[in-house]
């Protein structure tokens, strides 16, 4: 960030008073503006015993498979905007069971909710942000073509927990250790 959106005057990078960390700051209005964490929603929809990816069309990692998720929008629910992410990369309404996963990921100010979800019939379509979308059985997860960690992780998680038929929440902090 260069300059302030309230006055269109220089930011500086400081710590305001009663702070504990850099912000940027105006350097005229000191208007205080606040970098927060990003949220991405999304789910895990499941058909009979499959689970539905889509083959990303935008970067990052064009061409790689994901579990339907994005960045929410203002004035809408995690689970809303579960729902639209559905909606807009592959072109059907889930029905949401549950919160299933939860990843902090503050090396890249990012937070990640998964919704386990259902499809009500095998009835989907790539939207605009996906090249393909279809179903896989766990034996056709295209592993090494995954996008994300988080996509991985919560799908080794629906793989281990569907043999016992209980999908507890599972939270978990990814953090990279240098």
């Amino acid at each position: 960030m260069k300059y302030c959106g309230q006055c269109g005057e220089t930011i500086v990078i400081e710590i305001p008073a009663g702070d504990n960390r850099e912000r940027h700051v105006c350097s005229v209005c000191t208007t205080v503006h606040y970098e927060n964490p990003r949220i991405i929603a999304g789910c895990l929809p499941v058909f009979e015993r499959k689970v539905l990816l889509c083959k990303r069309a935008i970067e990052p990692r064009s061409g790689y498979w994901t579990l339907p998720a994005g960045f929410m929008e203002n004035g809408e629910t995690t689970s809303e905007g579960a729902i639209r992410e559905c909606e807009e990369e592959a072109c059907f309404r889930p029905e949401i069971e549950k919160l299933y996963c939860l990843y902090n990921i503050p090396d890249i100010n990012q937070v990640y909710f998964f919704y386990l979800a259902h499809l009500k019939t095998p009835e989907f379509a790539a939207g605009e942000e996906s090249l393909e979308v279809r179903l896989f059985s766990e034996e056709e997860i295209p592993w090494e073509e995954l996008a994300f960690h988080t996509i991985r992780l919560t799908l080794q998680h629906y793989f281990e927990d569907r043999k016992t038929g209980s999908f507890p929440f599972r939270e978990k902090d990814l953090v990279r250790r240098f």
